[in-house]
């Protein structure tokens, strides 16, 4: 199915706006100097954009905690091309979403306001804008327990094809578990013309998949950093960070849609081990452009 052309944010920045580096210096300022001795709680907001309420899940790997080697795994599609399947670069196993899962959880309530035959109402709209927009983790708490929080997530995801993802348990949404190629599905759901993850899964309705989209355009000046390093013309995306507090590692993420040349590609990077945030931003950046640069070489 050909790509359907979107709006995406623009790469190029004005000299009004702060280049990616100073504003990647001041959000890592004031995250390293404002949560360094307190661990991420779930109903903290702002630039903390996942949650973690201090005991550590065991979910960050052993190797990983215990000697502070970052793992990355990165998952490309070519939505120009999109009968191939997604180039996996890593291991395609599950990592912490921290808050790349407010797309999940945009989606599961999107769908669920379809099943019910409306459309969101203004409260929702208000909170799922500041979630996407801003990684607002207060709206993200209200939107989780109104979609049923796992197991209303599992529901859907089911519907979109996604059988690797695993909600957290009780409000810790931030630890949901997902897979690189999982997060290409939800992409592919919310990106591509038929709105599918595969060829028989049920779709957001066109109007649900332009809301998403358009919200992840307009992602907070600094927050926008991760995929958008691939892109060279436009881009879209959710990034999500979580420093877990039994290792002081870095779980960094970043999922959307970049133009390089003239194709549009489905990015997912998914990060973990990372010894600060900068570093993990670094590493999702320069594993983003490896990614999407291979993808066109392979045509």
């Amino acid at each position: 199915m050909p790509y359907r052309r979107l709006n995406l944010r623009p790469t190029t920045r004005t000299a009004s706006t702060p280049g990616r580096r100073g504003r990647r210096a001041g959000l890592c300022a004031v995250l390293l100097t404002g949560f360094v001795t307190t661990a991420f709680a779930a109903g903290a907001v702002g630039p903390a954009a996942a949650a973690d309420t201090g005991t550590d899940t065991g979910t960050t790997p052993a190797t990983a905690a215990a000697q502070g080697e970052a793992r990355v795994t990165t998952a490309v599609l070519d939505l120009d091309h999109p009968a191939t399947k997604p180039q996996v670069r890593g291991k395609d196993v599950p990592y912490d979403t921290a808050s790349i899962v407010k797309v999940d959880i945009l989606s599961a309530l999107l769908l669920q306001a379809q099943d019910a035959g409306r459309g969101l109402t203004q409260q929702e709209r208000t909170l799922a804008e500041a979630m996407i927009e801003h990684s607002d983790n207060d709206a993200a708490n209200a939107l989780w327990r109104e979609i049923g929080q796992a197991p209303g997530l599992k529901a859907v995801n089911k519907r979109l094809g996604l059988s690797s993802t695993v909600g957290g348990t009780g409000g810790l949404w931030g630890l949901t578990r997902t897979t690189a190629s999982d997060q290409i599905g939800l992409l592919r759901a919310v990106f591509a013309a038929d709105g599918t993850a595969s060829a028989t899964r049920p779709a957001l309705t066109t109007a649900s998949r332009t809301y998403i989209r358009t919200l992840m355009t307009r992602i907070a000046t600094d927050q926008s950093w991760g995929v958008s390093a691939a892109s060279d013309s436009a881009w879209a995306l959710k990034n999500g960070w979580l420093q877990r507090t039994t290792t002081g590692l870095w779980d960094v993420n970043s999922v959307g849609q970049v133009t390089s040349g003239t194709h549009h590609y489905l990015v997912a990077v998914l990060s973990d081990g990372n010894t600060s945030m900068a570093t993990g931003i670094k590493t999702v950046e320069n594993a983003a452009r490896t990614a999407v640069t291979s993808a066109r070489t392979a045509g």
